[in-house]
């Protein structure tokens, strides 16, 4: 990732991650996409009313959309309010849906949302990744590495 995407991600008003990815899976490649929503659900987003535990991408006749990405719905909405739990397109070029499409092909490999945020024009933009699953052993290694960062920080902090 570039240092300007990444100060544009750290910028925006809005930051929705999925924790619980970094800890089930490695990233193998990750792609920013954007995402197809109704006017109640880019207010609901803006407002940080948006989950992505539990959600996960998929690849149907050549679209890419994500699943289980929960939106809640907008409080001021009226009766035209959206719902909260709908399959939402992302919006990919034609390279990179056939890249994740022949690489998810492989078993072991899925497609996962990994941050929601606002771009710097005002448009919800998703950042997926193209991930393998943690084994049982790979998942103890990685808390054991955050233990150990966490305890070397502590060191140093009070020296």
């Amino acid at each position: 990732m570039r240092k300007e995407d990444e100060l544009l991600r750290k910028k925006s008003p809005v930051n929705i991650r999925n924790k619980k990815a970094s800890f089930e899976f490695f990233f193998i490649d990750t792609y920013t996409a954007g995402i197809v929503l109704t006017g109640t659900e880019i207010k609901s987003i803006r407002m940080g009313k948006a989950s992505l535990v539990d959600a996960f991408c998929y690849i149907h006749n050549g679209e890419v959309w994500v699943k289980g990405m929960n939106v809640s719905p907008y409080f001021y909405g009226s009766y035209n309010n959206h719902e909260s739990k709908r399959d939402r397109k992302l919006l990919l070029t034609k390279r990179e849906i056939y890249k994740l499409q022949e690489a998810s092909k492989q078993p072991g490999y899925t497609i996962v949302p990994i941050l929601v945020f606002i771009d710097d024009k005002g448009r919800a933009k998703v950042d997926i990744a193209l991930a393998r699953g943690k084994k049982e052993y790979d998942k103890r290694q990685t808390l054991k590495e955050k233990e150990d960062r966490r305890e070397m920080d502590r060191a140093v902090k009070h020296f």
